[in-house]
């Protein structure tokens, strides 16, 4: 799976239009920045609420291949600026982190694509 991907399978839409299309290797759930420094694998998509530069520059230092924001928060400005200059990914959905997380560890264990 690729974060290209992202949209159709979690209902996003991307934040900012300059990113590398990257495979996803893992997800990883959480809104404590210390937490993903501290579990997060390179590779993985961190879904959270956290819609700030920070958020971008902790998903920078692991090598992460995207963000995906939950519950319709809106991304600061400096964090779609951050996104844009670190070409990460970054979407924002309506669901819940939970919901997310779910429909994303389904796909990586399952094969399923998005509309399947």
């Amino acid at each position: 799976m690729r974060t290209s991907d992202l949209c159709g399978l979690v209902e996003a839409t991307s934040v900012q239009g300059e990113c590398e299309d990257r495979e996803i290797t893992a997800g990883y759930t959480s809104d404590l920045l210390s937490d993903v420094m501290a579990h997060a694998a390179p590779g993985s998509v961190l879904v959270t609420v956290q819609a700030h530069r920070n958020t971008v520059a902790v998903a920078s230092m692991l090598d992460l291949a995207a963000v995906v924001i939950c519950n319709g928060r809106d991304p600061a400005p400096d964090m779609i600026e951050a996104a844009s200059s670190e070409r990460l990914a970054v979407y924002r959905t309506g669901l819940s982190q939970f919901e997310v997380s779910g429909r994303l560890w389904k796909a990586l264990n399952s094969g399923a694509r998005p509309g399947r």
